[in-house]
């Protein structure tokens, strides 16, 4: 079985205007709600590609109930720790082509509640998948990740999307895979990367640290795969960006598929940027059919 875990999800509550004025009334032309959260995307983009997957995480109030009833409607199995506080909402305020965004804080995560995760994650069997996808909230520490690889039973597959302290902390519990972009390898390592030189040579680094296998998405230039063998590069098919927001939890989403599919990594790999892009070339998560009509546009390369 494949699970998803969203330690910090939210409502995302989108609003275009035609235009803003700070300090005046403004007035929205469309708005609507989504769940949000990194491996919540991960959860629908599964469903999208013929995958099942149960989504783990913290939920609470009336935000909360609205994630929840949104999913089943999409008949993702949840299994949601229930909270007393409201899970928070972002807001995303787009204006011709910029976009701002407001992000609320996370609730209160008690330590029973921090135990019930835990009591939780041990029912996961031997090949089970575990992507571990998004921010800590507040409530705990920056190594969260790191202790739940570390208490996972043997043979969990675990992908983990995430990035800074948690990221640092978590590579030394060896994660299947790991996913950053270039701007949160620079991020990490308090760099300006120049070429995809560095770009290799920072993500080797972080499989020295632990990961076995990394992903570099690279936006519209395409995705590096650093393996324990080799080092693979894809290609982004054409299209226009619609949306990029998703993308980058799509490309986990088609990746994990591949997994669950018995796919060679570079097909895995083939099959997570198909998804990343049909997911930027849409106004929504990618679909089956978006996916397969892109990928053969992708050609992965082995660099050395």
């Amino acid at each position: 079985m494949i699970y998803t875990l969203t330690l910090n999800p939210s409502l995302d509550y989108i609003i275009q205007l035609k235009s803003f004025q700070e300090g005046k009334v403004n007035l929205s032309e469309s708005e609507h709600k989504l769940p949000g959260g990194k491996g919540i995307n991960v959860s629908q983009v599964l469903k999208n590609l013929g995958h099942e997957s149960v989504a783990l995480g913290f939920l609470g109030g009336f935000t909360g109930d609205f994630i929840h009833k949104e999913l089943l409607k999409k008949d993702i199995k949840c299994d949601f720790i229930q909270l007393k506080e409201d899970t928070r909402i972002n807001v995303k305020m787009k204006n011709k082509n910029v976009e701002t965004e407001i992000n609320g804080n996370s609730p209160k995560i008690g330590e029973d509640k921090k135990e019930e995760l835990f009591k939780q994650l041990e029912k996961l069997e031997k090949g089970d998948i575990l992507v571990m996808a998004g921010s800590v909230p507040l409530s705990f520490e920056s190594d969260i990740y790191e202790k739940i690889l570390a208490a996972l039973p043997e043979g969990v597959k675990v992908i983990l999307d995430t990035k800074g302290k948690a990221l640092e902390s978590a590579v030394k519990a060896k994660p299947y895979l790991i996913k950053p972009n270039h701007h949160e390898l620079e991020e990490l390592f308090d760099v300006k990367i120049q070429n995809k030189n560095e770009l290799i040579e920072y993500g080797q680094k972080l499989q020295k640290m632990g990961a076995k296998n990394v992903a570099i998405s690279m936006a519209g230039d395409g995705a590096f795969l650093i393996t324990e063998d080799a080092v693979y590069f894809g290609n982004v098919p054409k299209g226009v960006v619609i949306n990029s927001v998703g993308a980058g939890d799509s490309m986990v989403g088609g990746f994990t598929a591949g997994i669950a599919e018995g796919l060679s990594i570079g097909d895995c790999f083939s099959r997570g940027i198909a998804a990343g892009s049909a997911s930027a070339f849409s106004k929504n998560l990618c679909t089956l059919s978006e996916v397969e009509n892109l990928i053969n546009e992708i050609k992965i390369e082995k660099i050395n």
